[in-house]
């Protein structure tokens, strides 16, 4: 089965399990030095913009697991198709242009937040302490909402008004100071460009009785990405911006490269 790996694949594969497993045995946290942070962190580096996507969750298997069946599923093809040297700039060039992607976005989120945290702190009080909370909804409702009715009972007790200021500052860095890890932003490229160079590809997926066209499946990836981005559950901190943004620079990149090329299916 492994014979099909192609140079490049095999070696990302080595790579980026290898560093999971070196994590995970010697109980090393990589992310909290080379994760991507917020570019107005004191934690952000530039290189963090290349190192992050060779890095996972060692609290989640199934965040590498994940990634890394992709890239053993589509990259061997896309590789022996495009060639190595352009198959190293799909993956890096879509792992590091989702990241610029992601910090985009993520700036004017932060932004967003500071300010309300901000105004916030000038006049807390329980309403506006709920409104807070409901707009920036990350918390997981078992841990905050307990508290939140505390407040509203009690919005004269300066304990609970000082633990409010507390969770709101948290918000802040919670967003601010809370680094990205993995290679989706690559993965979604590959699967970008595999749709776009292979549309027509029928694949088998173990949850549908039926084959269904690589073009469709990504779309409707993508499209769940999107919905989940704008309408985001409780606790999700999945940087789908960041998938988002790995697909449309591999949009952009095949596309260029395609001018000379016929489409395989």
């Amino acid at each position: 089965m492994f014979g099909r790996l192609t140079p490049l694949v095999k070696n990302l594969l080595y790579i980026n399990i290898g560093i999971w497993l070196v994590q995970f045995l010697l109980k090393m946290d990589l992310g909290s030095r080379f994760g991507l942070y917020f570019i107005a962190s004191d934690n952000f580096n530039p290189v963090q913009f290349i190192t992050y996507m060779f890095l996972h969750d060692t609290l989640s298997p199934m965040h590498i697991f994940g990634n890394m069946f992709a890239l053993f599923i589509f990259g061997p093809l896309l590789e022996q198709f495009l060639g190595p040297k352009k198959f190293v700039i799909l993956y890096m060039v879509t792992g590091v242009g989702a990241g610029l992607f992601y910090t985009g976005a993520n700036y004017l989120e932060v932004s967003a937040i500071k300010n309300d945290v901000e105004s916030y702190l000038d006049n807390p009080n329980s309403e506006d302490f709920n409104r807070l909370i409901a707009k920036h909804n990350v918390y997981k409702p078992e841990y905050i909402y307990p508290f939140i009715e505390q407040y509203s009972r009690n919005e004269d007790s300066p304990q609970l008004r000082q633990e409010s200021i507390q969770y709101a500052r948290g918000l802040y860095a919670f967003f601010g100071d809370y680094p990205m890890v993995g290679a989706s932003g690559a993965i979604f490229g590959i699967l970008a460009a595999f749709a776009l160079l292979f549309p027509n590809t029928e694949l088998f997926l173990l949850f549908l009785p039926f084959p269904i066209k690589a073009k469709y499946l990504v779309t409707v990836y993508i499209l769940y990405e999107l919905f989940a981005e704008f309408q985001r559950a409780q606790g999700d901190n999945v940087a789908h911006l960041a998938h988002i943004g790995g697909a449309i620079i591999a949009f952009f990149l095949v596309t260029y490269w395609k001018k000379s090329r016929r489409e395989f299916y």
